[in-house]
């Protein structure tokens, strides 16, 4: 694996470990003692964090850049599962489940540094702070409710009502009736996500266009010109 040859000690881990929330509840002291136990990798746009069916031993969390996570058909075809940013992790699975194998494939969208903890230090932690497993508990849960809601999106869903319903999401609260947002992976990992192709996404933004749902700005950003009106499409 490509970041064997990069991983290092660093002393800068208590940004990286003050950033996750399974974390950031926790006083000072406790936080620096978890960052000394972290290692620091950085990879380049392109590089592979790690591979389905690799060993799955680590967490990892997102201190600077983007992560994709995807899995692949048994045709090969692709399939988005999520898309880490700073303050994510992934790796969870390691903590509860000895010798589990990675499933998925994770890739940096772009230059990006990232926290490695080892299972048997993390271990330690949880042994010491249980309130930590609370709070990974809570977050794997939020994960199945989102792959459960994806999954049956993909399956009944028509395509249209999945980009609304992905729209809708992403408006931050308070945001208004007219909130415009920005896209919070590319159009080609947003078909991957929603189980459709990148023309489909493209030919459906511009019929909301058309229609004076939506308008597309530069730099990912959509205008929702009346949320009221995009939900109400979909029914």
């Amino acid at each position: 694996m490509e970041q064997n040859q990069c991983c290092h000690h660093q002393h800068g881990h208590a940004e990286c470990i003050r950033i996750v929330p399974i974390f950031n509840h926790l006083e000072d002291s406790q936080m620096d003692l978890i960052a000394e136990s972290a290692k620091t990798l950085h990879l380049q746009k392109g590089e592979m964090l790690f591979r389905a069916g690799e060993k799955d031993d680590t967490l990892y969390i997102i201190n600077s850049g983007k992560v994709r996570i995807y899995r692949l058909s048994d045709s090969g075809k692709e399939q988005l599962v999520r898309i880490l940013n700073p303050g994510d992790f992934t790796g969870e699975v390691a903590i509860f489940q000895p010798e589990s194998n990675h499933e998925n494939y994770a890739e940096a969208l772009q230059n990006t540094s990232i926290c490695l903890i080892k299972r048997e230090d993390l271990q330690e932690y949880l042994v010491e702070y249980p309130q930590l497993s609370l709070k990974i508990l809570s977050e794997v849960t939020m994960r199945l409710k989102d792959s459960e809601k994806q999954t049956t999106q993909v399956a009944i869903e028509n395509v249209e009502t999945r980009i609304i319903s992905f729209l809708a999401e992403n408006v931050k609260k308070g945001s208004g009736n007219s909130p415009t947002i920005i896209l919070p992976m590319s159009k080609k990992d947003l078909a991957s996500y929603l189980g459709t192709t990148p023309e489909t996404i493209s030919r459906k933004f511009t019929n909301l266009e058309e229609l004076g749902l939506i308008k597309q700005l530069p730099k990912k950003k959509i205008k929702i010109m009346d949320l009221d009106q995009l939900l109400l499409h979909t029914e």
